[in-house]
């Protein structure tokens, strides 16, 4: 038999199968039987895939967090180590300005000495370091560190009368408070 008459008469088979299924009796409620078994087995699938897809869901979610709190914590330590190379350099910037306060006139060095210091503070400056303006500003303990309290003429009670040594902040962080003498 060629393919074409062997598929026709299987399907025919399989017709008259189905006919003689339907019209008998105890094939229907055995064939109604499995049909409830499939819709059940159908039903558990999908329950199944719903608690696959819904915990396939929480983690990615989960991963999500987890990689922004990880971006989170990674700035975080960044801006940390950065505070804390630029706290050590913060010593050398004081010096440098101490030195320019008592240079002599007219020196080749001094003008070299003031050089390194604006270099210096650029790159501080380049890198977020903001200077706590202090001088006649109210005392605040959270930008100043007050190691005297004075009389001072003209000056109100609570108020900063010199700054002994500069506070720095890097962003929104206090790196050093600034040394002042306030007024009494």
């Amino acid at each position: 038999m060629s393919d074409k008459k062997k598929h026709k008469h299987e399907v025919e088979e399989v017709n008259e199968t189905s006919v003689e299924a339907v019209a008998m009796p105890e094939n229907g409620e055995q064939l109604a039987a499995e049909v409830e078994a499939l819709k059940k087995q159908l039903e558990e699938a999908q329950a199944k895939a719903a608690e696959y897809k819904d915990g396939w869901m929480r983690s990615q979610a989960e991963f999500v967090n987890y990689k922004n709190r990880m971006q989170r914590d990674n700035e975080l330590m960044y801006a940390s180590m950065k505070g804390d190379i630029i706290k050590k350099v913060l010593p050398a910037l004081d010096d440098l300005e101490r030195a320019m306060q008592n240079r002599p006139a007219d020196d080749a060095w001094a003008s070299g000495i003031e050089l390194i210091a604006r270099k210096l503070q650029n790159l501080l400056d380049a890198e977020g370091l903001k200077k706590i303006e202090a001088e006649g500003a109210e005392f605040n303990p959270i930008f100043h560190e007050a190691i005297s309290h004075e009389l001072a003429e003209g000056v109100t009670s609570g108020h900063v009368i010199a700054v002994v040594q500069n506070g720095y902040m890097l962003g929104e962080r206090v790196i050093r408070p600034a040394l002042v003498r306030v007024a009494q």
